[in-house]
């Protein structure tokens, strides 16, 4: 039985209904930090089409907090050409106040096997130096970091490193794999 003082998190995939709701949780992202290189926010119209876009091949899943959106993350290609359809490019972001308490995980914990059911093989992730709490999250969850870019962005005034993680969604098996599903 759920104890009614405990605040209920629901994790479920998202809808171009919850499109204000992010734009509103992106938005400090892009004005105040240069943990994402937009320079622009997005409005609430354009983050409806980008819910809609993921959620055909990749996913976009959105995390409730007593029916509140605080949080989401999804998954786009990692790249346009074609042998790289296999991986997904994976990002999640938290309203200021929740970060720090699960959210995190809890939505990777539901998009990470939801690309692999997909027929993902890798998720990659990008993520602005420094930013220990995003590497933490993801090498918690078994990502690797497997390259650095120094100075690649300018953002705020000044130029930013990235770093690259990427995690094994699937095996690497002999031959052509199966498409997408």
């Amino acid at each position: 039985m759920s104890d009614p003082t405990v605040p209920a998190l629901l994790v479920r995939d998202a809808t171009p209904d919850d499109a204000a709701a992010c734009a509103r949780i992106y938005a400090p992202y892009v004005t105040d930090t240069a943990i994402t290189f937009e320079s622009v926010a997005p409005t609430a119209d354009e983050m409806g089409r980008r819910i809609a876009e993921a959620q055909v091949r990749h996913a976009w899943m959105t995390l409730e907090l007593d029916h509140t959106t605080v949080g989401y993350a999804y998954a786009g290609p990692f790249s346009g050409r074609d042998a790289y359809r296999w991986a997904a490019e994976v990002s999640v972001y938290l309203d200021s106040a929740h970060r720090g308490r699960g959210g995190g995980r809890a939505l990777y914990g539901a998009l990470l096997p939801r690309l692999a059911d997909r027929g993902f093989r890798i998720a990659a992730a990008c993520m602005t130096l420094p930013n220990d709490a995003s590497l933490g999250l993801h090498e918690a969850l078994g990502f690797e970091r497997v390259a650095t870019f120094a100075d690649i962005g300018w953002k705020l005034g000044r130029w930013h490193s990235t770093a690259w993680l990427q995690k094994r969604l699937a095996p690497a098996a002999e031959g052509e794999p199966a498409d997408l599903t």
